[in-house]
């Protein structure tokens, strides 16, 4: 763990990336504590700009509180983008998992069912499920996580059918432990550390997908985002930029935050990918 740590902090991008992160969390989590009321409610005069009475960033056009909705955005944000991510993981892992080891037929239908979705451009069919399933955080939970699992089976059936062949697994074979237990105790556990890092980006991607859906109005329309922020403000942009700027701004710090640390956990998990990448730098 110290070594991994110590490989982590090399990079001082990542580094960067993850105080980033760990301050948008503390944001999230403090939200009911630093605006305790609604952030639907209407507290100043609309349009106040920023800095003037009580508010930090601003109001909006009812007079709500810009930095009250950013604070309690940022929940929606990253709770969508975990449990998104988790979704797809479960998904793709699975099916990855099944047709890396397996091979022949099942990595065939595998491959191809995989192959169909990738087709399909992802917004798009984030776009389709959710005006199906009408928009509401479970239903934009879902479109994304169907959107964000076939690069994730890609990566493990790469894994798997790298592994399968090594001697450990053989070995266990040998020894007459199940399929299920081969999987999941011998090969899943030496293929974490691309998943890990492809996590982080999924994360981040989700986010991005999170905010379109809800600036396009095909968010939960009774929970606060960062999308529907922007969203409210484009229309009077020119007269209130704080509504659309600040939301966007904290969109695009978290995302680069969040890729910033994928690199930081690809750099630490594979020192050898690492100093190539540094000496091509060079």
């Amino acid at each position: 763990m110290r070594d991994f740590a110590r490989r982590y902090a090399r990079n001082k991008g990542a580094v960067v990336g993850l105080v980033v992160l760990l301050l948008v969390l503390v944001m999230a989590l403090g939200a009911p504590l630093i605006f305790p009321d609604s952030p639907w409610d209407m507290v100043a005069a609309p349009f106040m700009p920023p800095g003037e009475m009580d508010m930090l960033l601003g109001s909006d056009s009812l007079g709500r509180d810009v930095a009250a909705g950013i604070a309690h955005g940022a929940r929606i944000s990253l709770l969508v983008g975990a449990v998104s991510t988790v979704v797809a993981l479960a998904l793709g892992v699975s099916l990855g998992a099944v047709a890396g080891y397996l091979g022949g037929v099942a990595d065939d239908l595998v491959m191809r069912f995989t192959e169909f979705f990738q087709t399909i451009p992802s917004f798009v069919l984030a776009i389709l499920l959710v005006a199906i399933f009408t928009p509401t955080i479970s239903s934009v939970v879902f479109a994304i996580a169907v959107v964000s699992w076939p690069p994730v089976a890609r990566v493990v059936r790469a894994e798997f059918l790298s592994l399968r062949s090594r001697e450990f697994v053989q070995a266990a074979e040998v020894l007459g432990k199940s399929r299920l237990a081969i999987v999941l105790e011998d090969i899943l556990p030496n293929a974490l550390s691309p998943i890990i890092v492809l996590s982080s980006l999924m994360v981040a991607n989700a986010i991005l997908l999170e905010s379109a859906l809800s600036f396009l109005g095909l968010g939960d329309p009774n929970l606060m985002t960062w999308g529907f922020l922007i969203g409210s403000g484009r229309s009077v942009i020119r007269l209130a930029w704080w509504m659309s700027v600040f939301p966007g701004v904290a969109i695009f710090l978290t995302v680069l935050a969040l890729n910033l640390v994928g690199e930081g956990l690809s750099d630490a998990m594979n020192p050898r990918l690492a100093r190539q990448r540094g000496a091509a730098r060079a």
